[in-house]
């Protein structure tokens, strides 16, 4: 979730004068530093959470091939030769700033398309950076298995129970790791990790996910880079999973819809699944935008947009 330097200073603001004044003090410091976003947050109190359209039949997945399936956000479910991965998995109702049972953040538009209870069981848990709508703490430990692995940005670990996942790995930039038949590589991309104003040092990463032959590339979140070039040396690509959303006013955090498809090209995938986008009111860009511009930008070839809708599902055999 991007936001800008004097937002960060707000945040951390409003956590100091908790210690200070308890909680009815917090609320009219919060209330005084940032009247917009309190105004649209008590807007968003009386505003419901649509349901998805579409329920995906992950039960149905056999063992082998790629098959995937938005939840929201950017959050996928994948299965890629048996192995389950879930892409930075946010099913909480608002991300922002946890506070036990209150979360201060954006609310949902559309509720995810399963449930925690519905997920199967998890392989592989992928963390791209550690703002709020990607890594959403709730919804993280409720997570928690040592059956999983998780792999996260450098300097991001302490952001989790680490004893509570089978094994926990952070990845730099280049670097790869090995689970299960699968191998994750991280990857460049142009954004920015900080989940606080002061914590700058934390990384932030794209991944390639391998089986095989069988290659998937999840973006994380990203503005315009070339550094895509550099996924096409890997063999190709079955599927890329990017973002399209918030690139309006962001757009030195966020990629437009246009964009996207060009680093998909640069990395020599010919499926997209454009996620980042419908889930939450991030940018100022209209909510069906997003998805309406990527479609115009593949032109003859809408095909190449692998999934449009919140529930939809895709399978390469």
């Amino acid at each position: 979730m991007a936001s800008s330097a004097s937002a960060g200073a707000s945040r951390r603001g409003w956590i100091g004068a908790a210690g200070v004044t308890g909680l009815a003090g917090l609320a009219t410091f919060a209330y005084q530093r940032a009247p917009t976003f309190w105004k649209q947050y008590v807007r968003d109190m009386q505003r419901p959470v649509t349901l998805p359209g579409t329920k995906p039949r992950v039960d149905a997945w056999p063992d082998r091939g790629i098959y995937a399936a938005w939840l929201g956000h950017s959050t996928v479910l994948l299965k890629i030769d048996g192995v389950t991965i879930l892409t930075d998995p946010v099913f909480s109702e608002r991300a922002g700033l946890n506070f036990g049972l209150v979360t201060v953040g954006v609310k949902r538009v559309v509720a995810p398309a399963l449930t925690l209870k519905d997920l199967p069981k998890i392989d592989l848990i992928l963390v791209s950076h550690a703002h709020m709508d990607h890594l959403d703490t709730p919804s993280l430990r409720k997570l928690e298995s040592q059956h999983t692995s998780l792999i996260t940005a450098h300097a991001t670990g302490d952001l989790f129970r680490a004893g509570r996942y089978r094994q926990l790995t952070e990845l730099r930039w280049g670097s790869r790791t090995s689970v299960g038949p699968l191998t994750v590589r991280a990857i460049e991309v142009n954004h920015w990790g900080a989940r606080m104003r002061t914590d700058t040092y934390r990384g932030y990463n794209g991944y390639v996910i391998e089986s095989g032959r069988r290659r998937v590339l999840f973006g994380g979140d990203t503005a315009w880079t070339e550094a895509f070039r550099e996924v096409r040396s890997m063999g190709p690509v079955d599927l890329a999973i990017m973002p399209i959303g918030a690139y309006n006013p962001w757009i030195r955090a966020h990629c437009t819809p246009e964009q996207a498809l060009r680093m998909v090209n640069d990395s020599g995938a010919e499926l997209v699944l454009p996620v980042h986008h419908k889930t939450f009111l991030l940018g100022r860009e209209p909510l069906e935008e997003p998805i309406e511009r990527l479609l115009a930008a593949a032109g003859s070839r809408p095909e190449r947009v692998a999934l449009r809708q919140i529930g939809q599902e895709i399978a390469l055999g």
